[in-house]
């Protein structure tokens, strides 16, 4: 079978406080907490991971609640805009409920013939709600003030910033096998033709945009799918046979990944399906518990004493 990149597999983004990031995605968007467990590289921050009902692969945002960071602003080399696929005739009800809950006054645009709500959530991280084109079949997650009628299914797209469209388009194109499926303006469209949802990634060319400043407010970084671990060495061979510099295999307890920095100065990750989150947790209580990875649990009592209140 070829190996494929499976559309997108998470995105990663950056908090200044916890609880505040933690009751926004789960109380005011609805998500559910898939997840709650540190940073593999500083273990007194927590790492939240927010999805559907079993965080599939397309659903899941993620953070680093570094408390008190600065905030931070988007620019060249960053992934600029998470967009979150929601049921035609939803908008209305996300313009209310996130008006009723504090959050600043959103915009509507249209892109490529779908509707989009524009918001920014309370560190400044760009949202983008949108009412896509196709079908989305997805099962979301509901609770009791985010209705079926009305709950995002997860990723529609992520748009990238980049001085330079070129070197970044042969990288999706020509590697992980994107699709140019239109412009607009100075927004090209990439879509992943294996899957429906979350294949989405726009690519915003803008040669005298400056740097931006990776910090509260921002995506650290985008992962794809892909399906298990020989897919995932597959595909890193091909990158560093590019000439970029790409790190082993890593093990994230719930995927195994790699990364690179794409030359436009994106981040890109790979992220393999397997295991999955219920690999420590049942279904029924996923997010409940606080999970260490294994190198931390001897020091839980230290840890927890370190970890924000929530």
């Amino acid at each position: 079978m070829e190996k494929e990149v499976l559309g997108l597999h998470h995105i990663t983004a950056i908090a200044g406080n916890a609880k505040q990031n933690l009751d926004f995605y789960t109380r005011v968007m609805g998500l559910r907490l898939v997840k709650k467990t540190v940073n593999f590289d500083d273990p007194g921050t927590f790492h939240f991971y927010f999805g559907n009902e079993s965080g599939t692969p397309g659903t899941i945002l993620t953070f680093f609640p570094w408390e008190g960071i600065r905030k931070g602003y988007i620019g060249a080399g960053m992934a600029t805009e998470i967009g979150y696929s929601v049921p035609k005739g939803s908008l209305e009800f996300w313009e209310n409920r996130l008006g009723s809950q504090g959050t600043l006054k959103g915009t509507y645009l249209e892109r490529f013939s779908e509707k989009h709500y524009v918001f920014q959530d309370p560190d400044g991280l760009h949202i983008h709600l949108v009412e896509p084109s196709g079908p989305d079949q997805r099962t979301p997650w509901v609770t009791d003030e985010v209705s079926q009628s009305a709950a995002t299914r997860g990723f529609h797209s992520v748009t990238l910033a980049v001085h330079r469209l070129g070197p970044t388009e042969k990288i999706l194109t020509g590697i992980l096998g994107y699709v140019l499926e239109g412009k607009e303006g100075n927004i090209s469209r990439y879509r992943s033709p294996w899957v429906e949802n979350a294949s989405i990634v726009d690519v915003m060319e803008a040669p005298n945009l400056p740097r931006g400043l990776n910090a509260a407010g921002t995506n650290h970084h985008i992962a794809f799918r892909v399906k298990d671990e020989e897919t995932l060495m597959y595909f890193r061979s091909r990158i560093e046979e590019m000439g970029l510099g790409i790190t082993p295999k890593i093990d994230r307890d719930y995927f195994f990944s790699v990364y690179f920095r794409e030359p436009g100065g994106v981040l890109f990750e790979l992220a393999t399906e397997n295991p999955g989150f219920t690999r420590d947790e049942p279904l029924e209580s996923l997010g409940g518990q606080l999970k260490l990875p294994s190198q931390y649990e001897a020091r839980r009592e230290e840890i927890m004493r370190v970890l924000p209140q929530l």
